[in-house]
């Protein structure tokens, strides 16, 4: 009986060595948590996925949050759903899991997700950010915050300079200006430029469909459309098949890793979904955050994101501002928000420049005078409108 415990005991640690060698990891496993209440799919298509990821990677432990099922995978048995998030949360906390995906999750206001797609026109992989949660209130603060979120999730993936490009929304280019204050202030961002031909970093819907950024930068109501259109355009909407699911909260001093799935994720998403949760675990990402949060604060973080919210010169006066005298307008200025159009136009008039707003191809734009082109970039440029890059036409 000792030879044959004897014997046993040697085999499992030839096991654990066979493993390790494999994966080429000697800790411990990750262990990643799963709630399986809510799938529109049933509990079976949350199972499915789980027991794909886990047999694809023989380094992590994927664990059940649910009702009791005919499975191998390790199961903490939960009666309903509001029950697995709070058993979720004690999971984590405790250190028993290291990541959790679930398919709805409140975060505090300051944190939101990171999707992961792979995109349609040339199959590359990109992060979204954001998808769901709220990182501020306030929209552009919003905005260059998800891209704060977005460059985090892609270097805890082992992207170490990802490219950053910001999605054409309204608030897009006081986006642009704020990302490039912080760049000036030595918290570097590598700018994409678009694959078309007038470039910038203000990405059109052909740089979506190509992926041309690692990171698109967005607000998280389109971010979370874009998730569902990325997984499900195959499908007709109701069951989706690709990608990563809308990914991990993201926040200053945010300490749970959570990944989010949609009701209508299928067993491919819930898969991929749990083995992204794994890969920012091994990367460590909550470390990563605070390293990054530290640098991104040592450049003027949050007085760029005050000067955000301040009310400023740019709103409407109270007096009346009166055009200059008409004149031929052919030469013109972008890079203009078009919730800042009109305020701009006026800051020309008040120094005598008369101009006018339009639609360019690629987003609003202010007319002037050629001959007072350079003139005019300048005034637009000192009251804080646009960068001189990317500006004429």
């Amino acid at each position: 009986m000792a030879e044959n415990n004897v014997n046993k005991m040697i085999g499992k640690v030839f096991n654990d060595i066979a493993d390790a060698i494999e994966t080429g990891e000697f800790g411990e496993k990750i262990r990643v948590g799963i709630t399986t209440f809510g799938s529109e799919h049933g509990v079976d298509n949350v199972v499915k996925g789980a027991e794909i990821a886990q047999n694809r990677d023989s380094s992590i432990e994927v664990v059940l949050i649910g009702p009791k099922v005919d499975s191998p995978l390790t199961q903490v048995v939960v009666e309903n759903e509001e029950e697995g998030y709070k058993k979720m949360e004690e999971l984590l906390d405790s250190g028993e899991i290291h990541s959790a995906v679930t398919m709805h999750y409140s975060f505090p206001i300051g944190v939101s997700t990171v999707g992961r797609v792979v995109t349609p026109g040339r199959g590359r992989e990109m992060y979204i950010a954001t998808t769901t949660g709220t990182s501020s209130p306030h929209r552009v603060e919003a905005m260059v915050k998800n891209g704060i979120y977005g460059i985090i999730a892609a270097k805890t993936m082992g992207i170490e300079n990802p490219t950053v490009g910001i999605l054409n929304l309204d608030g897009a280019r006081q986006v642009e200006r704020a990302l490039k204050d912080l760049d000036k202030n030595g918290y570097k961002i590598n700018f994409t430029e678009s694959l078309r031909a007038d470039g910038g970093c203000v990405m059109r819907g052909n740089d979506l469909l190509a992926g041309v950024p690692d990171v698109m930068i967005t607000d998280t109501l389109t971010g979370n459309i874009l998730m569902k259109v990325f997984s499900s355009y195959t499908t007709g909407g109701d069951f989706e098949a690709m990608g990563y699911g809308y990914g991990p909260g993201i926040g200053e001093n945010y300490d749970r890793l959570v990944l989010i799935l949609s009701r209508a994720s299928g067993i491919p998403v819930v898969a991929n979904a749990i083995s992204y949760g794994a890969s920012l675990a091994k990367g460590n990402v909550k470390e990563l955050a605070k390293k990054e949060f530290a640098k991104v604060n040592k450049a003027g973080f949050k007085e760029i994101l005050k000067g955000l919210n301040k009310e400023t010169k740019k709103q409407d006066d109270e007096e009346e501002v009166v055009a200059p005298p008409k004149e031929t307008v052919t030469g013109t200025i972008a890079g203009i928000d078009i919730m800042e159009l009109e305020n701009a136009v006026k800051a020309l008039w008040k120094k005598g420049i008369y101009a006018e707003s339009g639609m360019g191809c690629t987003g609003p734009i202010l007319m002037v005078n050629e001959g007072k082109l350079e003139a005019a970039i300048n005034i637009l440029a000192e009251e804080d409108y646009i960068t001189k890059e990317s500006t004429i036409c």
